[in-house]
């Protein structure tokens, strides 16, 4: 099917930038929306922001600190971060959703990565 891989995340201080990245592979025919969204300790898994048909949309404690982008031609997803707090400390995982193909006919698909750990010392 389809797999998502992230890279990027890692210890900063706050006030510091961190930029995540994240791959699919796999029988893609087509991605519609790619996100990114996070779960602290404790708490659910939220969405930070997603991009789909080029427009983006975020979470609002984010707004103005976090941008993503997409590079559809390697199928990427990039969430840059910047003026990061302690409180943005969580794993982000990677979404994305649209088609893939197997034995010449296409099926939907949604896919998560595995996560990466960010963490924003004070």
């Amino acid at each position: 099917q389809v797999q998502l891989v992230e890279s990027g995340g890692g210890l900063v201080q706050a006030g510091g930038s961190l930029r995540l990245s994240c791959a699919a592979s796999g029988s893609i025919f087509a991605i519609n929306g790619m996100g990114w969204y996070r779960q602290a300790p404790g708490k659910q898994r939220e969405l930070v922001a997603i991009m789909t048909s080029g427009a983006a949309s975020y979470e609002d404690s984010v707004k103005g600190r976090f941008t993503i982008s997409r590079d559809n031609a390697k199928n990427t997803v990039f969430l840059q971060m910047h003026s990061l707090k302690p409180e943005d400390t969580a794993v982000y995982y990677c979404n994305a959703d649209g088609q893939y193909y197997r034995d010449s006919r296409r099926y939907p698909f949604l896919a998560w990565g595995r996560g990466t750990q960010v963490t924003v010392s004070s």
